[in-house]
């Protein structure tokens, strides 16, 4: 993948990380603290920790097609160092001060994580079935002459 279609990636994935963020949180608050409202603040830190799980993108660039197994290992280690950096940024700011926040982080992560993923793949199969559908036509045109 060429670097301006990562970055462009990357921006893609700052914007969907920040709106899961934004409605996970509102849909959390909504249940736990309905009075609860979200300040500049707030709504600076989380820009922050979206942006830098954007940037831990970096992780899962490679120039070249790698194997489906190598990207699995990379995914992987890119999920833990979102985990540890995201955790450590929320203890640093407060946000995370006992062990059932630490938990209950955890598992946001892992939530949004995995939306974002399943964004990704969708968008990646519509591109995909675009491509098999010109390889037809391309096909049947070669073919036909």
């Amino acid at each position: 993948m060429k670097r301006t279609k990562f970055v462009q990636k990357m921006i893609k994935d700052f914007l969907i990380i920040f709106a899961l963020i934004m409605i996970v949180l509102t849909f959390l608050r909504q249940i736990y603290y309905p009075t609860m409202t979200f300040d500049l603040k707030s709504i600076y830190i989380i820009m922050a920790f979206s942006f830098l799980s954007a940037l831990t993108e970096f992780i899962l660039y490679s120039p070249r097609d790698i194997s489906e197994k190598k990207m699995r290992i990379k995914m992987a280690i890119h999920f833990f160092t979102l985990e540890i950096l995201l955790i450590s940024l929320g203890s640093l700011f407060g946000i995370v001060n006992r062990p059932s926040d630490v938990i209950i982080m955890a598992v946001q992560i892992a939530v949004i994580y995995i939306l974002v993923r399943l964004i990704s793949l969708q968008k990646d199969k519509k591109e995909a079935e675009k491509i098999n559908e010109k390889l037809k036509a391309f096909k049947k045109d070669v073919f036909e002459q």
